[in-house]
């Protein structure tokens, strides 16, 4: 083999590396993005609409990673070079386990409706009191929306009703807080038939509120609950979870 042809070939051997070190490099550029849109916004960096654009364009640059890794693959398995194939594959594999993600929250917002106040009670809800200001200050309102909400929520999670516990009414109480203790939510108001505290989520901070309510009847104490986000037109199901969340931690205490 001549030299000429030697510096060819080896000229041509190294395009699979440079491909495949491409799509790592999208990557991880990718990474940055999704992981810092969240922080970004809830240390006050950046306003939400900026934030949300961080995402869409590391979701982007992840799709970008994935076909230059699988075009590492293709060339790399062609050129008869094994390192740069792998490491095309493993992009294309890490590519789209990140991509797995926003595809599942953007399922969730399909089929959930767009409502963000959910509650066991929509003919009497509990209300905010000591929350009230916060709210005010926050684009969606103090008092439940009404019957529209109402409406979507029974369609949608037929399975948020009030729980009733066959406790005097001091011990679920009890037994009430213990369990938003345990969910990590941070009490605004605490008393002997209601309770009021918010969860803020981990990513971006968001913060939902919770309003608890304690009644005494002929069958035990009835328990509602009300979760609102502060933010957003819909919350993708996020506070019927809340609820039913809620419900298991108090039965994990009776247990």
């Amino acid at each position: 083999m001549s030299a000429l042809n030697r510096q060819r070939r080896l000229r041509g051997g190294r395009w699979p590396a440079r491909i495949a070190w491409l799509s790592v490099l999208l990557l991880l550029l990718a990474a940055l993005l999704l992981a810092g849109a969240g922080p970004a916004y809830r240390l006050d960096l950046l306003p939400l609409g900026s934030a949300f654009g961080m995402l869409r364009r590391g979701i982007q640059i992840t799709a970008g990673a994935a076909a230059v890794g699988l075009l590492a693959l293709l060339v790399s398995t062609f050129c008869r070079r094994l390192q740069p194939a792998l490491l095309g594959g493993l992009v294309v594999a890490a590519a789209a386990i990140m991509l797995a993600m926003p595809w599942l929250h953007w399922q969730r917002a399909q089929t959930a409706p767009p409502i963000h106040d959910i509650t066991t009670d929509t003919e009497n809800p509990p209300a905010f009191e000591a929350l009230a200001a916060a709210r005010e200050a926050a684009p969606n309102a103090v008092e439940y929306p009404g019957e529209a909400f109402a409406r979507q929520q029974h369609e949608a999670y037929p399975d948020i009703e009030p729980l009733v516990l066959e406790l005097p009414l001091g011990l679920a109480r009890d037994v009430a807080e213990a369990a938003v203790l345990d969910l990590g939510w941070e009490i605004a108001d605490n008393s002997l038939t209601r309770l009021e505290a918010t969860d803020t989520t981990t990513w971006f901070g968001f913060k939902d509120d919770v309003s608890i309510r304690l009644t005494e009847t002929g069958e035990g104490v009835r328990i509602d609950v009300r979760s609102a986000s502060r933010l957003g037109r819909g919350d993708m199901g996020a506070n019927a979870a809340r609820i039913r969340d809620y419900f298991e931690a108090i039965e994990r205490r009776l247990d």
